[in-house]
């Protein structure tokens, strides 16, 4: 059976096609663009069947599993499949790494802590939180069947959230100079960049860098994971908001802490 492998523009991918047996799998024409283009590794593969010109209809997805035969309803020993490179995939993965690293080495460098410890619970329930997440998130974003957006809301969603997490970490450098050396500066009214507008900045830029990668990936798993974390940084939010402006009423010459955003504007 000969294979043509077309790019969604209709440029072949592969000069004259490939030449598989009829018996030949979805799976191993996968394996077959791989030797020829090496970086297209198979999980990094969309394969789908043509559609007409101005078509409305879905294109069908070929599954991993079944014979390309299956394909060419038994009429033709040549079948012509439209590849699409799921690099959202790969970049999906270098910013899901790129924003632990980095709270990682905020952890060490750049975070003032108020207390030396924390209880050995919190360990076990980080734990499950972020690698449940993880795992949910990565199944979608790199099933065989997921379906990218376009290159230029990928560009947007990456764009947008890498700039967030560069506003993320200035607001913790920012709340960093808060806080004594020992930890032990008290409260302060945050100044500077977005706390000019916002209480919780810091968690502001964290949600809206979610939303960036979702906007990039755009899975149910992704966004389900952003409204959770959203929810619970909200909750934070509003405690350290009430306790600010209690703190800072304007009485007995203490200041008046200003009227702001507590975490997401326009919204809240």
């Amino acid at each position: 059976m000969k294979v043509l492998v077309v790019t969604r523009s209709g440029k072949e991918l592969i000069k004259d096609g490939l030449e598989l047996t009829d018996s030949a799998t979805v799976a191993d024409l996968q394996e077959a663009i791989h030797i020829r283009t090496r970086k297209y590794y198979p999980s990094r593969q969309r394969l789908t069947l043509p559609v007409q010109p101005g078509s409305k209809e879905r294109p069908t997805v070929l599954h991993y599993k079944k014979s390309l035969s299956e394909y060419t309803n038994g009429s033709t020993n040549e079948l012509t499949v439209v590849f699409k490179d799921l690099g959202p995939q790969t970049y999906a993965l270098y910013y899901w790494c790129f924003h632990y690293f980095k709270r990682i080495m905020e952890t060490f460098f750049v975070h003032r802590f108020s207390h030396a410890t924390s209880p050995l619970s919190n360990v076990f329930r980080n734990c499950a939180y972020y690698w449940s997440f993880g795992a949910f998130i990565a199944y979608f974003v790199n099933h065989p069947l997921y379906t990218p957006v376009s290159d230029l809301q990928m560009k947007i969603g990456f764009g947008f959230g890498i700039v967030c997490q560069v506003a993320n970490f200035y607001c913790h450098l920012l709340l960093r100079n808060l806080r004594s050396p020992s930890g032990n500066g008290g409260y302060q009214i945050p100044r500077g960049f977005l706390f000019n507008i916002v209480t919780c900045a810091n968690y502001t830029t964290e949600i809206y860098q979610w939303l960036g990668f979702n906007i990039a990936t755009q899975t149910v798993a992704g966004y389900i994971f952003m409204v959770v974390a959203a929810s619970i940084m909200t909750n934070w939010a509003l405690g350290k908001h009430r306790r600010l402006k209690k703190l800072f009423d304007g009485k007995e010459g203490r200041p008046k802490y200003p009227r702001r955003w507590v975490i997401l504007p326009p919204f809240l």
